[in-house]
C-alpha cells in the first residue's frame, strides 16, 4: 500500500514504528490494523532484522502464515506446538503461549528478534488465557519492541501506562474510533423488522393481540411471535444485502439454520459451476473427496450456502473459508471464531441471539464482542455501509440490556493474572524466593486495590507451597520432577507425578497416547464416555487417585480453577488411530465431533513434543517420538494442511 493511501491512524502508527518506538493501536474491526503489522515485518526484513508475530488461536496463526507467505515468500516460519515450519525464519509466527514459554524458559534464540507483534492484544482480558499475554508483556526482553493490535478498548491509556511503568520506555498510543465503513443496525422482533431502536421497544417488546385471546388480560410477553428466518432471508435478497455472515452460538444450530434456507438458490448457473469446480479442486487438494462431511456440505455449496464451526474437520473449514473469500458463498452460518482476526468481511452480519457462553456460564454479549463480530459487516471500497441484524426475543433480553450491547461503551480490558504452576517453577529456577517480587510488575497490581492485590499474592504463595509440599521444590531448589513439570504447561502436576513414579516409562505407546489425550480432552455438556478397555480403566483409576491428591491440596489452599481431571472419552478412538486404522474407523469409537477429535489429537502431539523437551529416559523418548509420527498423520497433520 502506498503511503498516500494509508489512513491517518495507520500513518501515525507507522511513523512511530519508523522512529523505533513501541506502539499499541486501538481500532475497530475491519479498520486495517494488519497493514501496520505488514509494515513492521517488511521493515525488519529490509533491515536484516527478525520479527515475531503472535496470534491468539492456531486458526488465525495458520491464516497469517499463508497471507504473509504470499507477501514475503520464503521468509515466513510458523511455530504453534503442532506445526513447525521454517522455525529459524526471519519472520516467525507463533501462538502467544509459545512466545511466553520461550521467554520464561530463557530461550537464547529470542535474542535475534527485535520486534514482537501481538495481534488481538485485548485477549489479555480472556478469563482462561489472558494471563499468557500479561506474562509475555511482564517478561518481555529489553531489546524487543512491541506492536500491539487491539479492538477498540476504552482503557488503552491505562494499558500503555502500565507497560511504561515496568519497562521504563515509551509505548506510543494510536486510537481510531471511526469505522471505514459505517454500520447500520436493524432488528427482527416478533417477526417484524425495525431499523429504529425506539420503535423496536415500543412495538416489539409488547405482546401482540392474539385473536383467540381477544378481550382477555394476558401477561406481558405471554405470547411472542417467533422470528422466522425465511422472510428475513427474502428481505436480504430483495434489498441486495448479500453476502451475509450469520453468527450462531451453537454448532448444531448453524447446520440446522443452513438446512432451513436450502430452498434458496443464491447463484446463477455460471456461479454454480464455478463454485463446484473450486470446491472439487480444493476437496481433492485437501484429501476430502472420500469424506462424508464433504459430501454432506456439497448441496449447500452449490446454492451459495455454507456453515462453519469447530466440530468440522479443519481442512473442510479451510475449504469453506476459501470459498467464502471467492465471494461465491452468499450466506454462511458460523460460530464466533469466524470473527476473530480472519479477514472475511460481508455486506451483512446477523446475530441469531445476543447471549453466549463465557467460560463458566451464559450471559449477554459484551459490547466489545458484539462489535468484534458486527465489524465483519461492510466491505471496504465495496460497501457504503455495513448492515447488522439482531434477532431479538423479548423473553430472553430486556430493552436496557439490548441498548447496552448495541449503544454502550466497549468494556475496559481487565487483568486475568493467574500464573500457572509451570510458570512459577520456571521463575523459581531463576529468582528462587524473590519470585514474589515479580507480582508488583503485573497489570493486575497496576489495576487493583490493596485487597485484590493481597489475594493475588496469597495465591502465588499458595501455589508455590503446593509445589514444595508435593516435592517439586525442595530446599529452595527445583527438583527433577519440578524441571519436568516446567516443560508441560497446563498438565504439569498430574503428568509430573506419573513421571516421578516411573509410570510413564511403563506405558505402551497406545497407553501413553490414551493418557495424554485424556489429559487434554475437555468433555462438552452431555458427553457420553464409551465402555473402556482394561488398560484405559487402569489408567483412569491411577489418574483419578492422583487427581484426588492434587484436588485436596488445591481445595485446602482455596486455589481456583482446580487442576482438571483426566477424561477418557477418546481412549478407544485414539487407540484405533495409533494402531493405523482410518479416521472414519477411529470416529466410530466416539460420539465426539470429527473436528474436535482432530483438535485433541493435535493437542496430544503438542504435549508429547513438550515431553520430548524434558529430560526423560531414552526408551520414553523413543516411544514418544514414534507415537507422534503415528498420531500426526493424514488429516491430523497440521503441517500437511498448511503446505496444501
Amino acid at each position: 500500500m502506498d503511503a498516500m493511501q494509508y489512513d491517518l491512524f495507520q500513518q501515525q502508527a507507522i511513523a512511530h514504528v519508523n522512529r523505533g518506538h513501541s506502539v499499541v493501536v486501538s481500532a475497530p474491526t475491519g479498520a486495517g490494523k494488519t497493514v501496520i503489522a505488514e509494515h513492521v515485518i517488511r521493515d525488519c526484513l529490509q533491515r536484516g532484522r527478525k520479527v515475531i508475530y503472535t496470534a491468539p488461536i492456531k486458526a488465525l496463526s495458520n491464516q497469517k502464515y499463508r497471507d504473509f507467505q504470499a507477501i514475503f515468500p520464503e521468509q515466513i516460519g510458523i511455530l504453534t506446538g503442532d506445526v513447525t515450519i521454517n522455525p529459524r525464519a526471519p519472520a516467525l509466527i507463533m501462538t502467544t503461549e509459545i512466545f511466553r514459554n520461550q521467554i520464561i524458559e530463557g530461550e537464547r534464540a529470542l535474542e535475534e528478534y527485535s520486534w514482537i507483534i501481538f495481534d488481538e492484544i485485548h485477549y489479555l482480558d480472556d478469563f482462561e488465557r489472558g494471563t499468557v499475554w500479561e506474562e509475555s508483556l511482564i517478561f518481555l526482553p529489553d531489546h524487543m519492541q512491541v506492536l500491539g493490535l487491539s479492538a477498540t478498548i476504552p482503557n488503552i491509556d491505562e494499558l500503555a501506562g502500565w507497560f511504561q511503568s515496568i519497562h521504563r520506555r515509551p509505548l506510543q498510543i494510536v486510537k481510531e474510533t471511526k469505522r471505514p465503513v459505517p454500520l447500520h443496525v436493524s432488528y427482527q422482533c416478533q417477526d417484524m423488522l425495525f431499523d429504529d431502536f425506539n420503535k423496536l421497544v415500543k412495538k416489539g417488546f409488547h405482546s401482540p393481540e392474539v385473536p383467540h385471546l381477544k378481550g382477555r388480560k394476558i401477561p406481558r410477553f405471554a405470547y411472542v411471535k417467533p422470528n422466522r428466518l425465511i422472510p428475513l432471508v427474502r428481505y436480504l435478497t430483495s434489498e441486495d444485502l448479500l453476502p451475509c455472515i450469520y453468527f450462531v452460538f451453537s454448532r448444531r444450530r448453524s447446520e440446522h439454520l443452513a438446512e432451513e434456507v436450502l430452498s434458496f438458490n443464491f447463484l446463477s448457473d455460471e456461479e454454480r459451476n464455478e463454485i463446484l469446480d473450486l470446491f472439487d479442486e480444493l476437496s481433492q487438494r485437501f484429501d476430502l473427496t472420500a469424506e462424508p462431511s464433504a459430501h454432506k456440505i456439497r448441496p449447500f455449496i452449490e446454492r451459495g450456502i455454507a456453515y462453519h464451526h469447530a466440530g468440522m474437520l479443519p481442512t473442510l473449514k479451510e475449504v469453506v473459508e476459501r470459498l467464502f473469500t471467492s465471494r461465491l458463498i452468499k450466506m454462511i452460518f458460523t460460530t464466533e471464531t469466524f470473527a476473530l482476526g480472519i479477514n472475511m468481511p460481508a455486506r451483512t452480519v446477523i446475530f441469531d441471539e445476543l447471549r453466549k457462553f463465557y467460560g463458566t456460564h451464559h450471559e449477554n454479549l459484551k459490547t466489545r464482542d458484539f462489535y468484534q463480530m458486527a465489524g465483519r459487516a461492510g466491505r471496504r471500497s465495496i460497501d457504503k455501509e455495513g448492515h447488522v441484524f439482531c434477532r431479538v426475543n423479548p423473553h430472553f433480553i430486556s430493552p436496557n440490556d439490548l441498548r447496552r450491547i448495541v449503544f454502550g461503551h466497549n468494556e475496559p480490558v481487565c487483568s486475568r493474572f493467574n500464573a500457572s504452576y509451570a510458570t512459577l517453577i520456571n521463575l523459581y529456577q531463576t529468582y528462587a524466593e524473590k519470585l514474589y517480587d515479580i507480582y508488583p510488575r503485573s497489570f493486575h497490581y497496576y489495576q487493583e486495590n490493596k485487597r485484590s492485590r493481597r489475594r493475588a499474592l496469597e495465591m502465588m504463595y499458595a501455589r508455590v507451597k503446593i509445589l514444595k509440599d508435593m516435592g517439586f521444590i525442595r530446599k529452595n531448589q527445583v527438583t527433577a520432577k519440578g524441571v519436568f513439570a516446567g516443560k508441560v504447561y497446563g498438565y504439569e502436576l498430574l503428568l509430573a507425578e506419573l513421571y516421578e513414579q516411573g509410570r510413564l516409562d511403563q506405558l505402551s505407546m497406545q497407553e501413553l497416547g490414551m493418557l495424554i489425550t485424556a489429559l487434554v480432552y475437555e468433555p462438552r455438556k452431555g458427553a457420553v464416555k464409551p465402555p473402556l478397555s482394561k488398560s484405559a480403566r487402569i489408567l483412569e483409576h491411577v489418574t483419578d487417585k492422583l487427581y484426588q491428591t492434587i484436588y485436596k491440596y488445591e481445595r485446602k489452599s482455596r486455589i481456583k480453577p482446580y487442576t482438571p481431571r483426566c477424561h477418557f472419552h477418546l481412549s478407544n478412538a485414539v487407540e484405533a488411530w495409533i494402531k493405523g486404522q482410518t479416521f472414519a474407523e477411529a470416529l466410530k469409537q466416539t460420539d465426539v465431533d470429527e473436528g474436535e477429535v482432530v483438535r485433541y489429537f493435535r493437542m496430544t502431539v503438542q504435549v508429547l513434543r513438550e515431553i520430548l523437551d524434558a529430560q526423560i529416559s531414552d526408551s520414553l523418548q523413543e516411544r514418544a517420538f514414534r507415537l507422534i509420527s503415528l498420531i500426526n498423520r493424514d488429516i491430523v497433520d497440521s503441517e500437511r494442511q498448511l503446505r496444501s
